[in-house]
């Protein structure tokens, strides 16, 4: 089997400092001493507070009194300290002060810093060429308005970029030439002995010695209208209307939208900040895209605090919603239709914890969710169903779906009844693993449970019956249910696939030949076996005449039902009854997973594992842990817009483009949700996800399955 190393690679995040005055923010800079200001259209302001999931504000700097009542207008850095310009001169604090060097140009407001405190300014049609040695030059473009300057210190050159021409000034002889005719430019940077210049489509560059154009204009962009260009530490950062985004080795890009990353999307100005961080000046505040060395262990730990720290609700694995503006200091644990199977996926990710590390807080949190998970049976008065949640009494009218909400015997709770078949395969999943890991009385009284559940369907002809004496409408796995959908109707061969490794499930542990004995029944005269080995590909809409239910079904993919396969892979797989089923389950497991490859889905990838083979997209799966983001709140997310990817026809999976997106690119999801999924509106800010079921059951998972490496440090 492949394994991943799990070495340091460099996560990143974001610390966002908002935008509270009414000013218009010009540019933002890091000095050797850590400290970040920002210019804006009334002088100068700093960071205050900040740090992730916390951010903080930008605030009038009044550290320097004098500078409080200059009219700045621009600033940059030399030799990595501030350099600030004004009506009358170019000035510091560093140096002693020394450094003033007067000019004629009261509305300048662009400003470049070359080599032996050498300066070039611009008010936008004149240029002027300050140094404290040489003297003075005054020039203007030839018919252009100066949008931007850089020195190039490898030519000693200072250069110019028009709205229509790139200009070259040496600072021996003060001669201004032009270089390039074009139009529409909007940024410059120099990286590699190339000026790259950036248009309102897309970008290009330029020799820096030959001053010829190389190459095309590159339009394969997120967006093509391009605000700022900064080369930083070798990579070059692009700003535009829509958020900022970084070239890839690879020639791909690392997109950075919306509040995930940015105070605002608009972006001014881009510049290198502290610690290897890059600091991007938006319309709404400054957001500091910092990178730091972590391994996939590492992550697992900040996720693990993450779900104990506002997670935890009665022992479930809960979401906290009703969030101001993604404060998660302000949100409030909120009950779910999945509380039993979002906790079931992380109690089975401490169970691979504890399986790995015998780490006696994973044997707690195992402990407290249990206890969650067996009460979902006790509150209730139907023998052998679970609950789909619960919650102290008086709130149902607030709660999700009010209507599905049962008073108990106790004044004091309720419960919340309809339990669907992805809530029983979790169940049976978890307590399969636990049953199989754990050396204590868990192991026992998970095995209760699995008997406790699977007894309720057996005795009721493969339904879960609700408190009403009628079959929930999803768990349903009677043969009458089952087969009356056409072939290719999912749910035909997700229902025989669940409830073969549900019964196989509750046979291994209990060893009560009734479990067996359905499930042979099943698979020898109702045609469950071959329900579950038919192809995935296969997979389709109804006919036309098929009855509405089975059109509903079959309208698309259900990327639910790719959770509900893979949770109950485990059972199916390993506790097959002999090694004729268990070969032919790896074949079924191989080709639903061959289908799934272009999501790049770290749980899926992983659990494809658990069949042995060596094949499985290994790399993809710690793609998807190391890309996932560290902030789980829901921002807006929107990659529609975006130019760099390559969209394909509508299709029954509901694949939007030809690759799937990193997912820290993407909407914040469950596994249950489609990864091509471009978009997310409307919910900005207003909740946060647990890590648990997300994110550290497939880690968790890798690590017991030996496919994942301890950190190697």
């Amino acid at each position: 089997m492949p394994v991943y190393q799990d070495v340091p690679y460099l996560q990143d995040f974001a610390i966002k400092y908002d935008l509270t005055d009414d000013v218009l923010l010009l540019a933002a800079y890091a000095d050797r001493n850590g400290t970040i200001q920002a210019i804006s259209s009334n002088g100068l302001y700093r960071t205050h507070d900040g740090q992730f999931l916390y951010p903080g504000v930008l605030t009038p700097d009044k550290t320097y009194r004098p500078l409080r009542d200059e009219k700045l207008s621009g600033m940059t850095l030399y030799k990595n300290q501030f350099v600030y310009l004004d009506d009358k001169a170019v000035l510091s604090n560093a140096w002693a002060g020394n450094l003033y060097l007067k000019h004629d140009l009261p509305n300048a407001n662009i400003i470049a810093a070359g080599g032996d405190f050498l300066f070039l300014i611009s008010d936008g049609t004149t240029l002027q060429f300050l140094s404290m040695a040489k003297t003075p030059w005054q020039g203007q473009l030839e018919g252009d308005i100066v949008q931007d300057i850089l020195f190039d210190a490898s030519r000693e050159k200072f250069w110019v970029l028009g709205q229509n021409t790139v200009s070259s000034f040496n600072i021996s002889t003060s001669e201004l030439k032009t270089v390039l005719r074009g139009s529409d430019f909007t940024s410059f940077a120099i990286l590699d002995n190339k000026v790259i210049i950036g248009t309102n489509s897309g970008y290009f560059a330029m020799d820096a010695i030959s001053g010829e154009r190389v190459g095309d204009k590159q339009t394969k962009l997120p967006v093509i209208e391009i605000t700022d260009l900064e080369a930083i530490d070798g990579d070059l950062w692009f700003g535009s209307a829509q958020g900022a985004f970084k070239l890839r080795k690879d020639g791909k890009f690392d997109y950075y939208y919306g509040k995930r990353w940015l105070p605002g999307n608009k972006v001014v100005h881009i510049s290198k900040g502290t610690d290897g961080s890059v600091l991007v000046v938006t319309d709404a505040g400054l957001g500091q895209i910092a990178f730091k060395e972590m391994t996939l262990f590492d992550k697992a730990q900040y996720y693990d605090k993450q779900v104990r720290n506002r997670h935890i609700r009665l022992g479930f694995n809960a979401s906290l919603t009703d969030l101001e503006q993604g404060n998660i200091d302000s949100g409030r644990l909120t009950d779910s239709d999945n509380d039993g199977l979002w906790t079931t996926m992380y109690l089975a990710g401490e169970i691979f914890r504890y399986a790995v590390t015998q780490s006696e807080e994973a044997l707690q949190n195992c402990r407290e969710s249990m206890e969650a998970m067996e009460r979902l049976f006790s509150i209730n008065p139907v023998p052998g169903f679970p609950s789909r949640s619960f919650e102290r009494s008086g709130y149902i009218e607030v709660l999700n779906d009010p209507h599905r909400w049962q008073h108990t015997d106790d004044p004091e709770w309720d419960w919340k009844a309809t339990t669907s078949s992805d809530e029983a395969i979790g169940h049976i999943f978890a307590y399969g693993v636990m049953a199989e890991l754990m050396d204590n009385d868990l192991k026992d009284r998970a095995i209760t449970l699995i008997d406790t559940l699977m007894s309720h369907v057996v005795q009721n002809d493969l339904y879960m019956i609700d408190f009403d004496g009628k079959p929930t409408t999803w768990g349903k796995w009677n043969p009458e249910y089952v087969n009356a959908r056409p072939k290719m109707v999912g749910d035909r061969k997700l229902n025989a696939s669940n409830i073969i490794g549900m019964l196989q499930t509750a046979y291994y542990f209990t060893g009560k030949e009734k479990y067996k004995e359905k499930a042979f029944d099943l698979m020898d005269n109702h045609g469950y076996f071959e329900n579950l080995m038919r192809p995935i590909n296969e997979i389709g809409p109804a006919p036309e005449d098929a009855d509405d239910w089975s059109k509903m079904l079959s309208e698309s993919w259900n990327h639910s039902d790719d959770e509900m396969y893979y949770v109950g892979y485990w059972g199916l797989y390993n506790y097959a009854f002999n090694d004729t089923l268990k070969a032919n389950y790896k074949k079924a497991i191989i080709d639903h997973w061959e289908v799934e490859r272009p999501e790049k889905e770290g749980a899926w990838n992983i659990m494809t594992a658990l069949t042995g083979t060596p094949e499985f997209d290994l790399e993809e799966a710690a793609w998807y842990l190391r890309e996932h983001p560290m902030d789980l709140v829901t921002w807006d997310i929107k990659n529609s817009h975006r130019k760099d990817i390559d969209f394909v026809p509508p299709n029954f999976r509901e694949q939007t483009i030809r690759e799937v997106l990193p997912p820290d690119e993407r909407p914040i999801q469950r596994h249950n949700s489609n990864m091509f999924r471009l978009d997310k509106l409307g919910r900005d800010g207003r909740q946060e996800y647990s890590a648990g079921d997300i994110w550290l059951l497939p880690y968790w998972m890798g690590r017991y399955l030996k496919v994942i490496s301890e950190p190697q440090l």
